[in-house]
């Protein structure tokens, strides 16, 4: 019986050993973790204030790439599957598309190809207003007040063109939106107001024939985003919400706002949510279903304001160099902290930021540099020499790690 008994104890400490042994490979093959350095398959882009240089970086490595656009100052956007960029050359009446080479399978990403410049160019009249929504590229052409409109699976096409959509609006400084139907609300200039921005929104199918004409007129509208479902725009007359019925409707602004209002509205991932930002004022959440606008941060010396690539976040950074980091569903602070040097309020050119999940990344135009904000801990973890006057910023790519 004594035997038998230290022989269990005996297959006990082994069999315990074996587990441990088990635990211990487990470990050496676990993923590491992704929150200590940027996702494998993201890329940022940036375009140059006096040259012509794209720098593409991986901040993984902290390697760079450098291309050449057709013009210097391009404005970069990217596309709705983050695999391509838009750049949009607005004097130059020129749109460029740039493929960065990733192609996303959802749990995984290939890699299909070299980062290049797509074959799809547009040419319009100052094209400014850049969307991308259900496969599509749009470009508002201020020259004419005409859409560009294009399909991002043409980006690698040979030949490829933008078409142009005339809905038959005047020129001016306008913006568009695209509904998950497949249709788009556009401004419309009818001059009731003097000056270049637009006062109404209607609705037109993809040929430029309207579906619904305006219902709502406002003293001027500037910035809008769209979920899909709701096309939100600002408005010196409130936050006007279009939706692809043809209805229409105000928001009022906070009491205090004055004569303020919001130039820019941004998209986040909860549906009928946008971020609407006035430097007069600041950043405030807009809940269209709700019809409320509520703060995230009161302040009017704000530099940048932007949601993560992810859009569950927002980043906002203040000329101070003061960075801080909200959570978009409880609008509670998460992270803050002075970041980089404090920018003058008339500098000519002025840092502009990205946020992918883990880092924020701010450009330096004085140094020529893309600085690397780790949001756990809001501390500078890499500067990467980019090109010397560093002007636009993206980000391309997806948030994964995981190939093959």
């Amino acid at each position: 019986m004594k035997n038998n008994y230290f022989k269990l104890i005996f297959l006990f400490a082994l069999a315990s050993f074996a587990i441990s042994c088990s635990n211990d490979d487990d470990n050496s093959t676990a993923v590491p973790d992704e929150t200590l350095t940027e996702y494998k398959y993201l890329r940022v882009l940036l375009s140059d204030e006096k040259t012509t240089d794209l720098t593409l970086v991986n901040p993984v490595d902290a390697t760079t790439s450098l291309f050449n656009a057709k013009f210097a100052k391009a404005s970069l956007y990217t596309t709705e599957s983050g695999r391509y960029a838009g750049i949009i050359h607005r004097t130059n009446n020129t749109v460029e598309t740039f493929d960065s080479g990733f192609e996303s399978h959802g749990d995984h990403v290939d890699v299909d190809g070299i980062p290049k410049f797509g074959s799809l160019v547009g040419q319009s009249l100052m094209p400014t207003h850049f969307k991308s929504k259900i496969g599509e590229l749009l470009t508002f052409n201020d020259g004419d007040g005409t859409l560009s409109v294009a399909k991002e699976a043409e980006i690698n096409t040979a030949g490829a063109k933008f078409k142009v959509v005339n809905a038959g609006l005047v020129a001016h400084h306008g913006a568009m939106a695209t509904f998950a139907n497949g249709t788009y609300a556009i401004t419309v200039k009818d001059n009731s107001i003097a000056g270049t921005l637009p006062e109404k929104v209607k609705i037109i199918d993809n040929t430029g024939k309207t579906l619904f004409d305006a219902t709502v007129a406002t003293k001027g509208i500037h910035g809008n985003a769209s979920d899909g479902t709701y096309a939100v725009f600002g408005s010196a007359s409130g936050v006007l919400v279009v939706e692809s019925s043809g209805k229409q409707k105000l928001i009022t602004l906070p009491e205090d706002f004055g004569t303020a209002w919001f130039g820019s509205i941004l998209e986040t991932k909860a549906k009928g949510k946008f971020v609407g930002y006035t430097a007069a004022k600041g950043a405030y959440l807009i809940d269209v279903v709700n019809g409320t606008i509520k703060p995230i941060l009161q302040n009017t010396t704000i530099m940048q304001c932007k949601v993560s690539y992810n859009a569950t976040k927002l980043g906002i950074l203040l000329h101070s160099g003061e960075f801080k980091l909200f959570n978009l569903t409880s609008l509670q602070i998460e992270k803050e902290g002075k970041v980089i040097s404090e920018t003058a309020t008339d500098a000519t050119l002025k840092p502009q930021m990205q946020l992918t999940e883990n880092f924020a990344y701010i450009t330096s135009p004085t140094t020529g540099e893309l600085v690397q904000v780790n949001l756990a801990t809001i501390t500078i973890t890499k500067k990467i020499k980019v090109s010397n006057t560093p002007y636009m910023i993206t980000i391309l790519g997806f948030e994964n790690s995981k190939s093959h």
